[in-house]
């Protein structure tokens, strides 16, 4: 398991709005909506690789990557490739919804962690569920 964090370039808030009282959910834009979209099919382009958890804020993505070759011969993508390949389909898709090219929706590089041990898992998961809630204490918060 991969913890991986990716933010937009220059950690414009351009994925969703934190709303609600209590327990504040994102509230996902068009860009936030194709980003998911992309996501949730990971698993579509790297049958080996299965988001397990995410979450999308507004300037940045968390999701816990599982990575299983299970023994099916065909080596395991990288993160880079799996990470690569998201950031670009995110970023073609908004860019034509928008009638632009060439503009940037995330910053070159990412974050990753490899997960060691359920204690670190479930760390990170909670960390993932609560981040929305912790929004403006996260580091990546800009006003």
């Amino acid at each position: 398991y991969y913890f991986v964090t990716i933010c937009t370039h220059n950690k414009q808030k351009i994925l969703c709005d934190i709303v609600g009282e209590g327990f504040p959910l994102p509230r996902l834009t068009l860009q936030g909506k194709i980003t998911e979209k992309y996501i949730l099919n990971i698993n579509k382009k790297y049958l080996c690789v299965k988001p397990d958890k995410y979450v999308i804020m507004p300037n940045h993505i968390h999701i816990i990557l599982q990575i299983d070759n299970n023994g099916r011969g065909d080596p395991s993508p990288t993160i880079s490739n799996v990470i690569g390949w998201l950031k670009y389909n995110i970023t073609k898709e908004i860019n034509q919804s928008n009638s632009r090219y060439g503009q940037n929706i995330f910053q070159r590089s990412f974050h990753d962690h490899i997960i060691r041990g359920e204690s670190d898992y479930l760390k990170i998961w909670n960390y993932i569920d609560t981040n929305p809630a912790k929004w403006n204490e996260d580091c990546f918060y800009v006003d």
